[in-house]
């Protein structure tokens, strides 16, 4: 009988030290998710929404864009918007007569620099 209620107690307790950091982890916040991306898609009924382009992905055969959260193929949409263009580094959306450029690093650019040996350098050091 002694022997059983240790075993009993042992699991008792085995589950009070589990039980917690269950409840707990469903708390916890993405790590990897984008800034404000708590609640996608969400936004004030009389705000206009501004899409932000957050990653592509270009294969062959295939052209991917993620926007606000969604991944949208070329020539799918997103919202009212046609996906018309995908590059590396931009999405151009239609709106009817209206076009709008997402870009993926906003406010960046790619600047080349010569190098003292022969060629042209990439900013980030990749001969060209």
């Amino acid at each position: 009988m002694k022997r059983a209620w240790s075993s009993f107690a042992a699991g008792v307790i085995s589950l009070a030290m589990v039980v917690p950091g269950a409840l707990s982890a469903q708390a916890l916040a993405d790590p990897t998710r984008p800034p404000g991306g708590d609640t996608p898609g969400a936004t004030d009924e009389g705000a206009a929404a501004v899409s932000r382009l957050q990653s592509v992905l270009i294969a062959p055969g295939r052209r991917i864009a993620v926007i606000d959260g969604r991944a949208v193929a070329l020539g799918g949409t997103i919202g009212d918007a046609r996906v018309v263009r995908i590059t590396e580094t931009e999405v151009e959306l239609k709106r009817g007569t209206e076009s709008e450029i997402l870009r993926l690093l906003a406010g960046t650019e790619k600047k080349l620099v010569r190098s003292r040996g022969s060629g042209v350098r990439e900013a980030g050091g990749a001969k060209r």
